[in-house]
């Protein structure tokens, strides 16, 4: 199998410098103004403006793509996808009932000559039709310390979902023995409210300080992927035929998103080399948070709703789904880093050879604001959250490392740039603000010329 895995232990010289390479560029773009403050306050000034312009011209586009990604949501949420699910049983029959719609009609709807186009292609591909019926959706929930409290309504959330689970969804929860008392109270509770509800519940504890593994939720997930495959085995299923998602303990998918994964996986003609992302909104407690999270929670749910509408750069982020059959082959996700869910998509990109994309699936997974039991402790989480998602900076060497190892047999063009465009955002996201929001005061503090030019 091809090795995908970051480094353990001490690193190469080179991957070391990689490593530092994103910190030392922010730091680097810091000083860079302070230098040009103390040598020409005329340049500095420029530095800074074409930073400015920079923000503003993002700024511009962020709310384009704010607004459009909303009513991407809005249109997508109202369609019927069970319905639409059920037209690709039997293509022929639903294409002669489209035919007899006005195609005033047709074009009005959303998605619909998409739909119909799919449904001609599916016909004429008998081979590539897949009864939705065979495709099994198995839900991976990790769980830590949290309680019935956080879980509860994650479970009633996914008992309500407009789709079979009776007979398609089967639901993991994969709890971690570090989570002690907590999480055997409410694995138990679980047990006693939700056995039943689905076509199966299956319980999964990953062990404690196993070897070459970090804490998170990677590990966990993985140790959780073994398990889902013997099922899988054990009932005869086509690991082919099954789609893996990922959830949080507070994640609420949208009523109808196992309907529209199923249909937008059967009419994908790579599925195997692709993943499939719906839009995390950090709203499930919105109220509840403090003023400052509610704003951090909004921003970074927008970031999702602008992401979705950029399918060239979208990346896995929290919850996502993916194809047993291509998990096994990479044995499922990374135990080596705390951000399992970024890290996903690069581990997959380098396993196909760069043959890999992300399908932005537009609907939601609500998930909660970071909110703890004080105003301190509530500030001190949501630093915490930012700088794990921050820790992302750590896949830049590992890229550029395996675009350099000379076993990439992808387009090289195509990889440095996902390269370079990972590193910038890594960049910005360290040192952009900062420059903006006080660059144009360094000049003036630092040069006493430029005050009185």
């Amino acid at each position: 199998m091809t090795d995908i895995e970051i480094p353990l232990g001490k690193r190469t010289r080179r991957y070391r410098l990689l490593e530092i390479l994103p910190g030392a560029i922010s730091i680097g773009a810091v000083i860079l103004l302070v230098l040009l403050s103390f040598l020409s306050p005329l340049i500095a000034s420029l530095y800074i403006l074409s930073l400015v312009l920079l923000t503003f011209v993002r700024a511009v586009t962020t709310a384009y793509r704010t607004i459009q990604g909303r009513l991407a949501m809005q249109r997508t949420s109202a369609l019927d996808w069970a319905g639409r699910l059920d037209d690709l049983r039997h293509p022929t029959k639903a294409l002669d009932r489209y035919r007899q719609m006005p195609s005033k009609k047709v074009a009005q709807e959303y998605t619909l000559a998409d739909h119909i186009a799919k449904l001609s292609y599916l016909n004429e591909h008998k081979n590539m039709c897949i009864d939705p019926k065979q495709i099994v959706n198995v839900v991976i929930v990790a769980l830590y310390n949290e309680s019935y409290q956080v879980l509860g309504p994650t479970m009633q959330n996914l008992a309500e979902l407009d789709y079979d689970i009776k007979h398609n969804l089967v639901v993991f929860i994969a709890y971690e023995e570090r989570g002690g008392q907590n999480a055997l109270d409410t694995v138990a509770q679980i047990k006693e409210y939700w056995s039943g509800v689905f076509r199966d519940l299956v319980f999964v504890q990953h062990p404690a300080d196993l070897p070459d593994e970090v804490m998170g939720k990677g590990p966990n997930l993985t140790y959780a992927g073994p398990q889902v495959s013997a099922w899988v085995k054990r009932h005869r299923i086509d690991p082919g035929n099954v789609i893996v998602t990922t959830l949080d303990s507070d994640n609420k998918p949208d009523k109808q998103y196992f309907s529209y994964l199923t249909y937008r996986w059967i009419t994908t003609e790579n599925r195997q080399q692709c993943s499939f992302q719906p839009i995390c909104l950090f709203n499930n407690n919105i109220w509840d948070a403090p003023a400052p999270m509610r704003v951090v929670a909004l921003s970074n749910s927008f970031w999702n709703v602008i992401s979705s509408m950029r399918p060239n750069t979208l990346k896995n982020f929290a919850s996502h789904s993916q194809g047993l059959w291509a998990l096994e082959q990479m044995n499922y996700w990374s135990k080596r880093t705390i951000v399992e869910d970024g890290h996903q998509y690069w581990r997959s990109y380098f396993f196909f050879d760069g043959n890999y994309e992300v399908i932005p699936l537009r609907l939601s997974i609500g998930q909660d604001a970071v909110l703890s039991s004080t105003y301190r402790r509530t500030l001190k989480a949501q630093f915490i959250q930012m700088r794990r998602w921050a820790y992302g900076a750590s896949d830049d060497a590992y890229i550029a490392t395996r675009l350099m190892s000379g076993k990439f047999r992808g387009s090289l063009l195509d990889g440095w740039a996902r390269f370079f465009r990972s590193l910038e955002g890594h960049v910005s996201l360290a040192c952009m603000a900062p420059i903006v929001g006080f660059g144009a005061f360094a000049p003036l503090y630092i040069n006493p010329i430029a005050a009185h030019n």
